[in-house]
């Protein structure tokens, strides 16, 4: 049995994590500020059902609040740490800037700073793929350069890569940051398109399909992204020997024990197929208000999910369509939405 602490364990990814885990026998410590960048009543939700189990530790606090991570590491002295709190959102980082330099740098410093003082077998922090930027060759390999970050969220993620090789180089700290690829499914986030798209179906009113539906995603169930990490969890980068013991595709870092693994369906499906896939399951035709590009957006990302499968032997591997089917079912249960 593992002590894991999870941060963001309130949060969509951050409690289907902590309800694998109880479910394996461990036990979890998770923190979470329950801010209200969307409504803190869904992440109650979440955590009640959490703390309803045996072996969940729930501890309220912001990962910026100087010393709560520090006494946190010292007390419950976590074997693994997933990082996964953070401020979510591209659109929102052009208009909140300040709110993701908070969380996401001076909270990931003050988690790096506790690992460093009572350092955990794994640290594993979540990345993005928005962190490839400008990159248009697919698709996206971990060794390929990301360098052009078209957000202040990605930045902000790119930082955070590269803060958690520095601690891996200098304290011998094993890091993993895995790169997600929009991920969706039951207890999701309301400010995500499978919320906006089936809430707007549901009622009949029009949805924002931006450039003009010209759009493809490697949509990732949850329930496979939270598999993959629970398995790397178990497979801790080593620092090499040599650059040249480096297999031909890994992201091991040739100066520390540090690697990048993307988690992604390894597919690139059409915007417009997915939302069809929402009517599908909800028996209802959508209305579509076809809009230009949103800035800081990209047109498409695609994972090349090689690395993991070599690392753990697992691949996602949810359709959109059972993925979404089980989406609009928890919608319609948890919020009341009408049957077909």
């Amino acid at each position: 049995m593992m002590r894991v602490l999870v941060t963001g364990a309130a949060g969509f990814i951050g409690y289907h994590l902590a309800a694998l885990l109880l479910d394996e026998g461990h036990e979890v410590v998770g923190l979470d500020s329950h801010n209200d960048y969307y409504d803190p009543a869904l992440k109650a939700a979440r955590e009640a059902r959490l703390t309803s189990r045996p072996g969940y530790h729930p501890i309220r606090g912001k990962l910026e609040q100087p010393g709560l991570l520090a006494e946190l590491f010292a007390r419950h002295r976590p074997q693994a740490v997933v990082h996964l709190a953070a401020q979510a959102g591209v659109r929102h980082s052009i208009d909140k800037p300040r709110a993701y330099v908070e969380a996401n740098l001076q909270g990931s410093f003050e988690l790096l700073e506790a690992a460093r003082a009572h350092p955990p077998a794994h640290l594993l922090m979540a990345s993005t793929s928005s962190v490839y930027g400008a990159n248009t060759a697919m698709p996206y390999r971990e060794t390929d350069k990301v360098d052009t970050q078209m957000s202040f969220y990605a930045a902000t993620k790119k930082a955070n890569e590269a803060m958690a090789h520095s601690y891996a180089h200098l304290y011998g700290l094993p890091v993993t940051v895995f790169r997600f690829f929009t991920v969706y499914g039951p207890w999701g986030r309301p400010d995500m398109a499978p919320y906006l798209f089936t809430s707007a179906i549901l009622r009949g009113e029009p949805i924002k399909v931006f450039n003009h539906g010209d759009m493809r995603r490697d949509f990732t169930y949850v329930g496979d992204l939270v598999r993959a990490i629970r398995l790397l969890i178990d497979v801790p980068p080593v620092r090499p020997d040599s650059a040249e013991a480096i297999q031909p595709g890994d992201s091991l870092s040739p100066v520390a024990p540090w690697r990048a693994v993307n988690i992604g369906n390894g597919e690139s499906v059409p915007l417009l197929d997915f939302i069809a896939a929402i009517e599908d399951a909800a028996g209802v035709s959508a209305v579509k208000q076809m809009l230009p590009m949103q800035p800081g957006d990209v047109p498409a990302t695609w994972a090349d999910t090689t690395l993991l499968r070599r690392l753990t032997g697992y691949a996602p591997r949810t359709s959109v369509r059972d993925g979404l089917r089980a989406y609009v079912a928890w919608f319609r249960d948890y919020y009341g939405a009408p049957a077909e």
